[in-house]
């Protein structure tokens, strides 16, 4: 098993991180373009979310096929081969003048992008021993942001210069660099054992995944978190872009540079995981995104900002402790298990928008704020109770 802080962990940690970088600047890089498209293709702010949610929801469904399929060819092929023709999809999407054809071919990347994300923490699972897992994950979920941030940035600031059709096109390129740096960092697994592909033994795994109430309660609390996280942003691009602010959409891409809160929590997680409970980490990281929201509603720029920050800080840290959680709670087919998680992470993120649409309409931002705070309310009590549960086996553990 690979040890934490040797030569190949930080050949595969930054490789993984690279290719994780690569997945969500291509998957993010249209949101700051959102009040762009629907002007240009004269849609509603429902439809034009359309632009997300189809890849999302389409990731999510990825994440069942390659996560199986993971578990029986491998997980290094999967990753190399899904990245390329996701770079692809971004640099044909400038050459499309139908908004039909937008989103299938957005429907398309998000497919492709389900690989890397699918497998990569299985594939850690696989290589590195317990603590080195633990530290990987964090930097890997930094990572995530990272490109979250990279490609709303890039996506925002080719959009001011050259239109939509640049944004893309950047993004594109870029992924193709990434691309080559990834395939060659990215080590040989070693203690990969492949297991045949049966459809009922898969279904099997995912049905006993589904039932173990550790998975399934950390599955709900990272899709309802993300359900609001994520859409939070599309929502915060129309309220910035009216009067008083009427950002453009330069200004609307930097705006995810409080992305930068979520690096810090997801690289601090395996740290502040050494001193409390997984789901107490949980529990913390929701909090401070309750905390971050009402920061929001504040009229003032810089405090609506800093609300962004607080948010992805509390957002991300209990992202990467669900994410680490059901790898180790995983007892067989941990391909199969986190691309579960991954399953109800973007499900969550596709379907965020039809959720919170009529309170925008109702009450702007704050409409959103309330819808936010009842589902966060319940994550909130799905990671008590598994805290409770936890602890309830330690004692178990524990007793004579």
């Amino acid at each position: 098993m690979i040890q934490a802080h040797s030569r190949d962990w930080w050949r595969a940690t930054l490789a993984l991180c690279l290719g994780s970088f690569t997945v969500f600047v291509n998957l993010y890089a249209a949101q700051p373009l959102l009040p762009e498209l629907r002007q240009v293709f004269d849609v509603s702010t429902l439809a034009v979310a359309m632009v997300m949610a189809v890849s999302t929801l389409t990731l999510a469904g990825a994440l069942l096929v390659f996560g199986p399929l993971s578990d029986a060819i491998g997980r290094g092929g999967i990753m190399r081969v899904t990245l390329l023709v996701a770079a692809f999809c971004s640099l044909i999407l400038p050459f499309v003048d139908d908004f039909a054809w937008l989103l299938v071919i957005r429907a398309v990347q998000g497919f492709v992008l389900g690989g890397l994300p699918a497998v990569a923490i299985a594939w850690m699972g696989d290589e590195f021993d317990k603590r080195a897992l633990m530290l990987a994950v964090g930097l890997y979920i930094s990572a995530n942001t990272l490109g979250g941030i990279g490609g709303r940035v890039m996506g925002g600031v080719a959009g001011e210069y050259g239109g939509w059709h640049a944004s893309f096109l950047t993004v594109g390129l870029v992924s193709l660099l990434c691309l080559a740096i990834f395939w060659r960092l990215l080590p040989a697994a070693r203690e990969f054992k492949p297991a045949p592909l049966r459809l009922g033994v898969a279904l099997g795994s995912l049905k006993r995944h589904l039932c173990n109430p550790l998975l399934l309660g950390a599955y709900l609390i990272g899709g309802l978190n993300f359900f609001i996280f994520i859409n939070q942003y599309s929502y915060i691009t129309f309220r910035l872009n009216e009067a008083p602010y009427s950002l453009s959409t330069q200004w609307l891409g930097m705006i995810f540079v409080t992305y930068l809160g979520g690096t810090l929590g997801s690289a601090l997680s395996g740290r502040i995981a050494q001193r409390l409970a997984q789901p107490a980490c949980m529990m913390l990281g929701i909090a401070i995104f309750m905390a971050g929201t009402l920061v929001t509603l504040s009229e003032g720029l810089p405090l609506i900002l800093a609300g962004l920050v607080i948010n992805a800080f509390g957002f991300f840290l209990c992202h990467s402790m669900a994410s680490s959680w059901v790898s180790r709670q995983a007892l067989e087919a941990r391909g199969s298990a986190s691309a579960l998680y991954l399953v109800f992470y973007y499900i969550g993120a596709s379907l965020g928008g039809f959720y919170l649409e009529p309170f925008w309409q109702a009450a702007g931002w704050w409409g959103v704020a309330m819808a936010s705070w009842l589902v966060l309310g319940m994550t909130l009590a799905l990671s008590a109770w598994l805290w409770r549960k936890e602890r309830r086996v330690a004692i178990v553990d524990a007793s004579p």
